[in-house]
Protein backbone atom coordinates (compact mmCIF):
# COMPACT_ATOMS: atom_id res chain seq x y z
CA UNK A 1 0.00 0.00 0.00
CA UNK A 2 1.26 3.47 -0.85
CA UNK A 3 0.20 6.93 0.23
CA UNK A 4 0.20 9.21 -2.79
CA UNK A 5 -1.29 12.44 -4.06
CA UNK A 6 -4.86 11.83 -5.16
CA UNK A 7 -5.77 11.56 -8.83
CA UNK A 8 -9.02 12.49 -10.55
CA UNK A 9 -10.02 8.84 -10.89
CA UNK A 10 -9.77 8.44 -7.07
CA UNK A 11 -12.51 10.97 -6.39
CA UNK A 12 -15.57 8.62 -6.42
CA UNK A 13 -13.95 6.33 -3.81
CA UNK A 14 -12.80 9.33 -1.79
CA UNK A 15 -16.32 10.77 -1.75
CA UNK A 16 -17.73 7.43 -0.59
CA UNK A 17 -15.21 7.13 2.27
CA UNK A 18 -15.64 10.79 3.27
CA UNK A 19 -19.44 10.56 3.27
CA UNK A 20 -19.35 7.43 5.43
CA UNK A 21 -17.45 9.33 8.13
CA UNK A 22 -19.87 12.25 7.84
CA UNK A 23 -22.82 9.84 8.12
CA UNK A 24 -21.37 8.19 11.23
CA UNK A 25 -21.54 11.60 12.89
CA UNK A 26 -18.80 11.06 15.47
CA UNK A 27 -15.64 12.56 13.98
CA UNK A 28 -16.10 15.23 11.28
CA UNK A 29 -17.91 18.51 11.95
CA UNK A 30 -19.43 18.47 8.45
CA UNK A 31 -23.07 17.49 8.11
CA UNK A 32 -23.45 17.86 4.35
CA UNK A 33 -22.50 15.00 2.04
CA UNK A 34 -20.25 15.45 -0.95
CA UNK A 35 -21.53 14.66 -4.43
CA UNK A 36 -19.52 14.37 -7.63
CA UNK A 37 -19.46 18.12 -8.23
CA UNK A 38 -18.88 19.29 -4.64
CA UNK A 39 -16.38 16.49 -4.04
CA UNK A 40 -14.21 17.52 -6.99
CA UNK A 41 -14.23 21.14 -5.79
CA UNK A 42 -13.64 20.22 -2.15
CA UNK A 43 -10.63 18.00 -2.76
CA UNK A 44 -9.16 20.36 -5.37
CA UNK A 45 -9.39 23.27 -2.90
CA UNK A 46 -7.05 21.66 -0.38
CA UNK A 47 -3.36 22.53 -0.09
CA UNK A 48 -2.64 18.84 -0.43
CA UNK A 49 -4.81 15.77 -0.61
CA UNK A 50 -3.61 12.17 -0.57
CA UNK A 51 -4.95 8.63 -0.66
CA UNK A 52 -3.78 5.32 0.76
CA UNK A 53 -4.03 3.02 -2.24
CA UNK A 54 -3.06 -0.34 -3.58
CA UNK A 55 -3.59 -0.51 -7.31
CA UNK A 56 -7.03 0.94 -8.02
CA UNK A 57 -8.29 0.31 -4.45
CA UNK A 58 -8.53 3.35 -2.16
CA UNK A 59 -8.35 2.55 1.56
CA UNK A 60 -8.32 6.06 3.00
CA UNK A 61 -7.47 9.69 2.43
CA UNK A 62 -6.46 12.93 4.04
CA UNK A 63 -6.87 16.61 3.33
CA UNK A 64 -4.37 19.28 4.37
CA UNK A 65 -5.06 23.01 4.40
CA UNK A 66 -4.25 26.19 6.34
CA UNK A 67 -5.77 26.40 9.78
CA UNK A 68 -5.62 30.19 9.80
CA UNK A 69 -4.40 33.18 7.79
CA UNK A 70 -1.82 35.93 7.97
CA UNK A 71 0.35 35.85 11.08
CA UNK A 72 -1.02 32.42 11.92
CA UNK A 73 -0.80 31.11 8.35
CA UNK A 74 2.08 28.79 9.26
CA UNK A 75 -0.38 26.58 11.12
CA UNK A 76 -2.19 23.92 9.12
CA UNK A 77 -5.01 21.51 9.78
CA UNK A 78 -5.83 18.08 8.39
CA UNK A 79 -8.61 15.51 8.37
CA UNK A 80 -8.31 11.78 7.83
CA UNK A 81 -10.81 9.17 6.66
CA UNK A 82 -10.32 5.41 6.40
CA UNK A 83 -12.69 3.01 4.66
CA UNK A 84 -14.83 1.55 7.45
CA UNK A 85 -14.09 -2.00 6.24
CA UNK A 86 -10.34 -1.39 6.58
CA UNK A 87 -10.06 0.23 10.00
CA UNK A 88 -7.60 -1.22 12.49
CA UNK A 89 -4.98 -1.97 9.82
CA UNK A 90 -2.71 1.03 10.55
CA UNK A 91 -3.85 2.90 7.45
CA UNK A 92 -4.52 5.99 9.55
CA UNK A 93 -0.93 5.91 10.82
CA UNK A 94 0.38 5.87 7.25
CA UNK A 95 -1.88 8.78 6.34
CA UNK A 96 -0.91 10.91 9.35
CA UNK A 97 2.81 10.16 8.89
CA UNK A 98 2.67 11.21 5.24
CA UNK A 99 0.65 14.28 6.13
CA UNK A 100 3.36 15.44 8.54
CA UNK A 101 5.90 15.26 5.71
CA UNK A 102 3.66 16.98 3.17
CA UNK A 103 2.72 19.73 5.64
CA UNK A 104 6.39 20.53 6.21
CA UNK A 105 7.07 20.38 2.46
CA UNK A 106 4.23 22.87 1.93
CA UNK A 107 5.96 25.31 4.27
CA UNK A 108 3.81 24.91 7.36
CA UNK A 109 5.45 24.93 10.80
CA UNK A 110 2.69 23.44 12.95
CA UNK A 111 -0.07 20.91 12.33
CA UNK A 112 -3.01 21.56 14.65
CA UNK A 113 -6.17 19.56 15.19
CA UNK A 114 -9.05 21.72 16.38
CA UNK A 115 -11.66 19.14 17.24
CA UNK A 116 -10.66 15.56 17.98
CA UNK A 117 -13.68 14.03 19.67
CA UNK A 118 -12.62 12.85 23.12
CA UNK A 119 -14.26 9.44 22.70
CA UNK A 120 -12.24 8.81 19.50
CA UNK A 121 -9.61 7.00 21.53
CA UNK A 122 -8.01 5.21 18.56
CA UNK A 123 -7.23 8.51 16.82
CA UNK A 124 -6.08 10.14 20.05
CA UNK A 125 -3.69 7.27 20.83
CA UNK A 126 -2.31 7.42 17.31
CA UNK A 127 -1.74 11.18 17.45
CA UNK A 128 -0.03 10.95 20.83
CA UNK A 129 2.15 8.05 19.64
CA UNK A 130 3.22 10.17 16.65
CA UNK A 131 4.25 13.06 18.90
CA UNK A 132 1.18 15.30 18.93
CA UNK A 133 0.75 17.31 22.12
CA UNK A 134 -2.63 17.75 23.77
CA UNK A 135 -3.34 21.47 24.20
CA UNK A 136 -6.55 21.15 26.12
CA UNK A 137 -10.18 20.10 26.09
CA UNK A 138 -13.27 22.07 25.07
CA UNK A 139 -16.26 20.81 27.06
CA UNK A 140 -19.22 19.77 24.92
CA UNK A 141 -17.53 21.10 21.77
CA UNK A 142 -18.89 18.48 19.37
CA UNK A 143 -22.51 17.65 18.66
CA UNK A 144 -22.82 13.94 17.96
CA UNK A 145 -25.26 12.53 15.40
CA UNK A 146 -27.66 11.58 18.21
CA UNK A 147 -27.75 15.18 19.47
CA UNK A 148 -25.62 14.62 22.57
CA UNK A 149 -22.41 16.56 23.11
CA UNK A 150 -18.87 15.29 23.54
CA UNK A 151 -15.71 17.08 24.60
CA UNK A 152 -13.17 17.88 21.92
CA UNK A 153 -9.40 17.72 22.30
CA UNK A 154 -7.02 20.14 20.63
CA UNK A 155 -3.65 18.78 19.50
CA UNK A 156 -0.59 20.18 17.78
CA UNK A 157 2.65 18.86 16.27
CA UNK A 158 5.69 21.02 15.50
CA UNK A 159 6.93 20.32 12.01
Amino acid sequence: MEVRKYAREDIPAMIKIWNTVVEEGNAFPQEEFLNEETGKMFFASQTYCAVAAEGDRIFGLYILHPNNIGRCGHICNASYAVDSACRGKHIGEKLVSDCLIQAKNAGFGILQFNAVVESNVHARRLYERLGFVLLGVVPDGFRMKDGTYQNICLYYHML
